[in-house]
């Protein structure tokens, strides 16, 4: 199974790169004149394009683009001069923290709801669970976190309201940095996963093995801790793999929002400046990013079900 989804990486990979290559071509705005501006002449604006293959037939453009790709080159910013690689170098790492920590904070608020939830089914902490699970699923994480600045940043002055922290600087300052986004990020995915969480633990708690082990008289904990949980846990993994693209497209907007320098920022500077080839890494890099993601997902999702390791 495991190599069977190793193999389909690959056609998969190219059909995005080929996408990204081919909406990124159609772009409105010219490279050549981002680069050169304006005032460029008609043949300086013909020596660019021949230099950087813009003359070149489609299929044979993706060919070099491919090429470049596998050897670590996608190309460099307009002027001045910069290879997209090391700005995606600088901006990649904050965003990986941020949906870090957006994942572990989505996994707290879906355990903790779902488990609660499940263990007082159709009871008063069941149904307020449910009104906060609902609730939380129908909020944009960007209005979330414009109320999130409101109260906390501008009101109270608990957590800075933008901006960003590096580790070495200040510990404590980058924890504060991302807590904001990180929350804005993790309650809408964990609200879902809560309610994903909670049906499972009810189908296993209905399970004729919960009965038994509770009848030889175990701890109810234990059966919940050693056996249900356990059980209960293998399909929320597979949709908090769906769930975690989410938090990698979300980060883009929210990044904007507390003017954090990441991906998202990063793609929202190449839009403003016609910047192609920097559009074009980044996004390149969030697309593969989000299929590498949820390879990890498949294959721990395998490894956590004993009926597919049965099947093999």
């Amino acid at each position: 199974m495991v190599a069977r989804r190793l193999l389909t990486l690959i056609p998969l990979a190219l059909g995005i790169t080929l996408f990204v290559f081919i909406v990124l071509q159609f772009s409105p705005y010219d490279p050549a004149l981002s680069a050169l501006g304006d005032q460029a002449s008609a043949a300086q604006i013909h020596a660019f394009k021949d230099a950087h293959g813009l003359n070149d037939p489609l299929p044979l453009r993706y060919v070099h683009f491919v090429n470049d790709l596998l050897h670590g080159n996608l190309g460099s910013t307009f002027p001045p001069a910069v290879p997209v690689i090391d700005k995606i170098g600088t901006a990649l790492p904050l965003t990986l923290q941020l949906t870090a920590f957006g994942i572990i904070g989505a996994l707290v608020i879906g355990l903790v709801l779902g488990i609660v939830a499940a263990l007082y089914r159709d009871r008063w902490p069941d149904q307020i669970i449910r009104f906060i699970s609902m609730a939380g699923i129908a909020m944009p994480s960007f209005w979330l976190a414009l109320l999130l600045i409101q109260y906390l940043a501008v009101e109270h002055q608990i957590f800075p309201n933008g901006g960003y922290v590096n580790p070495s600087d200040s510990f404590s300052g980058w924890i504060e940095s991302l807590t904001l986004p990180a929350i804005a990020l993790a309650i809408p995915v964990g609200c879902s996963l809560a309610r994903i969480v909670r049906t499972s633990m009810v189908e296993e708690l209905d399970r004729d093995y919960v009965r038994t082990a509770t009848g030889a008289g175990l701890p109810p904990m234990v059966v919940v801790g050693r056996n249900v949980l356990r059980n209960a846990l293998v399909n929320p993994l597979t949709v908090l793999g769906v769930r975690i693209g989410y938090l990698i497209g979300g980060t883009v907007i929210i990044e904007a929002i507390f003017s954090l320098p990441g991906m998202g920022s990063l793609i929202m500077t190449a839009v403003r400046n016609n910047d192609t080839a920097l559009a074009q890494g980044a996004v390149l890099t969030i697309a593969l990013g989000f299929v590498v993601v949820n390879l990890i997902v498949d294959i721990l999702y395998y490894f956590a079900n004993p009926r597919l390791r049965g099947g093999h």
